[in-house]
C-alpha cells in the first residue's frame, strides 16, 4: 500500500535566528520524508520600540519579512507540526503561547485531534530550560489531543546534539552562534515525525 503524503507545518518563534534556522532544517528533513512543508511564523507582539532597540532583533525580523505567518487554517491543513522556539524562564514565548491559545474553536471542534507534533528550542545556557519549554508545550499539545512524537534517543544524531529525548535544543553564545552542531538531529526529528504522521494518516 503506498504510504499517504503528509503536510507538515514547520511553526517558529524566533527574534534573533536560530529558531528560524531550525525550522529551515526541520523543513528540509520534511522534504526529504517526502512530506509537503510549509515554513511559518507566529506573530511578534512585541513593541516596536523595544525591537528597534535591539539592532539582531530588528533585522532578523525584517530579514523574515516574507515568511508567511501562521494561521488557523494551517493548522487544519498541517498532519504533522514541528514547533521551534526559543525558552523564556523555561517556559514558552509569549508570542507562541499567544497563538496556541487562539486555537480552542479548532480544539472544540476536533480538529486538532491526532496532529503529530514535535518540537526544538534554544537557550543561552544548556540549564536554561530547554527540556521544560518543550515539555510545557507538549502539555497544551496532549489537550489538543494530538499524537507527540519525541525523538527519544532513536538515532545517534540525538548523542551529538546533546542528548535532548523531547526535541532538539541547543545553545546559543551572545553571537547568536549555536555551539552544538544539530542541524542531523533536527533533520531526524522531523522525518521521525513524519513516518509517524505517516503510520497516524493510514490508520484513520
Amino acid at each position: 500500500m503506498t504510504s499517504p503524503k503528509v503536510n507538515l507545518a514547520v511553526i517558529y518563534y524566533s527574534s534573533n535566528g536560530t529558531n528560524f534556522q531550525l525550522a529551515q532544517w526541520a523543513a528540509e528533513g520534511g522534504i526529504q520524508a517526502g512530506a509537503d512543508v510549509k515554513i511559518l511564523k507566529v506573530p511578534e507582539t512585541a513593541p516596536q520600540s523595544v525591537i528597534d532597540a535591539n539592532p539582531s532583533w530588528k533585522s532578523h525580523l525584517e530579514a523574515t519579512e516574507h515568511i508567511p505567518t501562521v494561521s488557523l487554517a494551517d493548522l487544519e491543513w498541517a498532519d504533522a507540526i514541528i514547533f521551534s522556539m526559543p525558552t523564556r524562564f523555561g517556559n514558552l514565548p509569549a508570542q507562541l503561547k499567544q497563538f496556541i491559545d487562539t486555537t480552542g474553536g479548532l480544539w472544540f471542534q476536533g480538529k486538532l485531534n491526532n496532529k503529530v507534533v514535535s518540537a526544538m528550542t534554544s537557550a543561552q545556557n544548556p540549564n536554561a530550560g530547554q527540556e521544560q519549554t518543550i515539555l510545557q508545550l507538549y502539555t497544551s499539545m496532549y489537550h489538543w489531543g494530538a499524537i507527540v512524537a519525541a525523538p527519544g534517543f532513536t538515532d545517534s544524531s540525538v548523542f551529538l546534539a546533546g542528548g535532548n529525548p523531547y526535541g532538539t535544543s541547543v545553545t546559543v553564545d551572545q553571537n547568536g552562534v549555536m555551539k552544538e552542531d544539530v542541524r542531523a538531529a533536527v533533520e531526524h526529528q522531523a522525518k521521525r515525525t513524519i513516518s509517524i504522521a505517516k503510520a497516524v494518516k493510514s490508520a484513520l
